[in-house]
């Protein structure tokens, strides 16, 4: 006898292609049935939702595993709990059962919010999970942990999860270190936990970022792709797992440590945003969706980026008003909108071993403040940054000298120097309300329209009134950020630590950019915009022009690399341009002017990667929205074993649109050993179908390593179409065809 099913409870958030379908029958957390590809039902029939339903163990529980978006092992789950504390050792594990679900808004496409209320009633614990479906189809979710009992219970962790299709087969994730940050590490998706925890009490240089599974072999272009990705600055977790009973799923959240969140009666925790996106056209599809995400936010930067001049490479310590003078004369000669006076400009900073904390001009150095220069910087038309490290403070500074409690440390035992630093406990209200005065302060005086904010070290051994301190301190150092900005409003801020150990959504909601990293070798810059580009578009990417020897690496590239490689990003410059010949100040202002006119395209369209077939080269680029417009680098990184590079197939562009294709002069054509010249650069341009385009291709030049070249594609009407179905044929009258056969370099 066959018992027939009573109606399920079935939500369905979608979004721009993509969907979440739970069933929320109950009386358990809501169960999973689907995360990806939108299959367009909206009230799915019994016969497909009880068959996502695995067949019968043999060796496990008596009854199917299914993944709840908070797995416990009250469901047969053996794998990582979505929920793990207990009440003086009592209650390890949860029982949560569905109390209400509500915040459904109809489906139409464009998302939808949800909330579920659970609790375990004899436990005295309750959680509430917020659900966004947002409208890039990007999923955002987190979880309220409320004790409702009397006494204490201590939460040990509570994560995000939900799976990827059976189709997945291989982990893409990243790690890195200071001026190599994101480099990428891929590998099969095993049995088991792939983990990847941050203890840095900061996201870390070696922080994944995203952490990626995919079909075998998924590319920039093509195949299916899910990715997890933690908003949060402080401690926290990635990780992806497969077990016998269930296909693979990923999860994230914050890294609490042992005590760090004990709970009385009423008190809650609030997990921070977790960010799950799905792409069925590669990694390019998932960095569209991630990115329109962030677009899509009110605060995100709506004027144009303006060129940034920046004096850390330029000065170092070495402040004089004449010098500073100089270089911003000769920044706003090239179009430089906006100067940022960096580290050495407060009490005693002659190197980077004292004065942290005291944030207060140094008047040996600047004995009428700040103000001469601001002064000159404004009449020249440029807006005025500072930099500052608010959270940080030096051991030789009068602020430790006068209050060595207000450390985030146990008492007597401070952590290990880091950059002869240590940290404020901005969780206490006293340290906290002088950073902030102090801060304010700065910003009104002279009018700041920029701080360059900057977090130089880990955050070891962590102690915040006898406990651990790490989630209390980054909350506290968003607090700070989210006043500065509401009494500022004007205010952009540049998220910088160490470079690019501290880049995340949960920073980036009260940021303006981030610093990528402080290395400005384009060489290493290639692959660290490339792989952060993924998570964060290009006009929130911090990527300056420097000097011919890099700072870090002791590296020199010929001018034409550095700047093709500072173009894909909110562009800048760092170097002393006091020191440039004639020749390098006017092709600075050239590059700065074919910025001012690319930005509305580069820090709008789609970024998209070609799958090249050559590791040794990199073709990329920006498409508009409406594929009217794009703008491409091909990039050599290394020689290659081939003498006739690889053909150029441009990805993105509309296969019907025809496309007037011209390397940028702003850039130039590198200079390389005697080669065949390529027809259609020597031409000057070539016009070509986007279908031909991304088929076929353009013949490319022969770089030498460490060169480039940066081409503009736009819309244009054919001189002639070919006629349908005709075979290609060299000796054709049809110009458009001939030119494109001899100038894309077929002879």
């Amino acid at each position: 006898m066959t018992a027939t099913p009573r109606r399920r409870d079935v939500v369905v958030l979608a979004a721009a292609g993509t969907a979440l379908i739970l069933d929320a029958t109950g009386p358990a957390v809501p169960r999973v049935l689907h995360w990806g590809a939108d299959p367009g039902i909206a009230d799915p029939p019994d016969e497909l939702i009880l068959g996502t339903l695995p067949s019968g163990p043999v060796a496990s529980v008596d009854a199917p595993v299914l993944l709840r978006l908070l797995p416990q092992q009250s469901d047969g789950w053996a794998g990582r709990p979505g929920i793990t504390g207990d009440r003086e050792g009592r209650f390890p594990h949860l029982r949560l059962e569905l109390v209400r679900l509500s915040g459904v808004e109809p489906r139409v496409g464009t998302g939808g919010r949800l909330l579920i209320e659970t609790c375990d009633a004899a436990a005295g614990v309750s959680v509430d999970t917020e659900i966004h479906m947002e409208p890039s189809g990007v999923v955002r979710m987190r979880h309220k942990v409320t004790n409702d009992h009397p006494g204490v219970f201590t939460l040990g962790s509570v994560t995000c999860v939900l799976p990827t299709g059976d189709g997945a087969t291989e982990v893409l994730d990243f790690t890195g270190r200071w001026s190599g940050e994101r480099a990428p590490q891929r590998g099969p998706l095993r049995h088991g936990l792939t983990v990847r925890e941050s203890r840095r009490g900061r996201t870390g240089h070696d922080a994944t970022g995203l952490l990626i599974a995919g079909e075998a072999a998924f590319g920039f272009r093509h195949g299916d792709v899910w990715a997890v990705h933690a908003g949060w600055s402080g401690n926290h977790v990635h990780y992806t797992e497969r077990l016998p009973e269930h296909g693979p799923v990923l999860g994230a959240g914050e890294l609490l440590t042992s005590g760090e969140i004990r709970l009385a009666r009423g008190e809650s925790h609030q997990s921070p945003w977790i960010y799950f996106a799905w792409s069925d056209r590669g990694l390019d599809g998932l960095a569209e969706r991630l990115h329109r995400r962030l677009r899509d936010r009110p605060n995100h930067p709506r004027t144009p980026r303006p060129v940034v001049l920046n004096t850390w490479e330029a000065v170092y310590f070495d402040h004089r008003l004449d010098k500073l003078t100089e270089l911003a004369e000769h920044a706003a000669h090239i179009g430089v909108e906006r100067f940022v006076l960096d580290d050495g400009w407060f009490t005693g900073r002659r190197d980077d071993t004292i004065g942290l904390g005291d944030w207060a001009v140094d008047r040996t150095v600047w004995p009428q403040g700040l103000h001469p220069l601001v002064k000159r910087v404004r009449e020249l038309g440029m807006q005025f940054g500072l930099w500052v490290e608010p959270e940080m403070v030096s051991p030789d500074s009068d602020l430790a000298r006068a209050h060595p409690d207000w450390l985030l440390a146990a008492p007597g035992r401070p952590a290990l120097p880091h950059r002869s630093q240590q940290v404020l406990d901005l969780a206490r209200p006293d340290t906290y309300a002088y950073i902030l005065a102090r801060l304010h302060a700065l910003v009104d005086e002279y009018e700041l329209d920029y701080l360059k904010w900057d977090h130089n070290r880990d955050l070891l051994e962590a102690i915040h009134a006898g406990t651990a301190g790490v989630h209390a301190q980054t909350l506290a150092g968003y607090r700070l950020l989210d006043e500065l900005r509401a009494r500022h409003p004007h205010l952009e801020i540049e998220s910088c630590s160490s470079g690019g150990a501290r880049i995340d959504y949960g920073i980036l909601e009260r940021t303006d950019r981030v610093w990528v990293s402080d290395t400005i070798d384009p060489l290493e810059r290639q692959a660290i915009q490339r792989w952060t580009g993924l998570l964060v578009p290009p006009e929130l990417l911090g990527c300056h022009v420097g000097a011919a020897t890099a700072h870090t690496t002791g590296r020199s590239t010929a001018l034409g690399f550095r700047l093709a490689t500072a173009l894909f990003g909110h562009a800048g410059i760092e170097w002393d341009l006091t020191a440039c010949t004639d020749a390098e100040l006017d092709r600075l202002g050239a590059w700065v002017r074919l910025y001012k006119r690319l930005r509305p395209l580069l820090h709008t369209g789609r970024t998209v990667h070609a799958d090249h077939p050559d590791p040794s080269s990199r073709l990329h680029g920006v498409v508009a929205a409406d594929r009217l417009h794009a703008v491409y680098s091909l990039v050599q990184l290394t020689g290659s074993t081939d003498s006739v590079p690889a053909r150029l197939r441009f990805p993105g562009l509309d296969p019907q649109t025809h496309y007037t294709v011209s390397v940028c002069p702003e850039i130039g054509m590198p200079t390389s050993f005697p080669s065949r010249p390529v027809p259609w650069i020597t031409r000057g341009s070539v016009c070509v179908s986007g279908s031909a385009l991304a088929t076929v291709g353009l013949a490319a030049p022969l770089l030498d390593p460490a060169q480039a070249v940066v081409m503009e594609l736009r819309a244009t009407t054919p001189v002639s179409n070919p006629p349908p179905g005709r075979d290609f044929d060299p000796q054709s009258p049809n110009t458009a065809l001939r030119r494109w056969f001899v100038d894309g370099g077929f002879e």
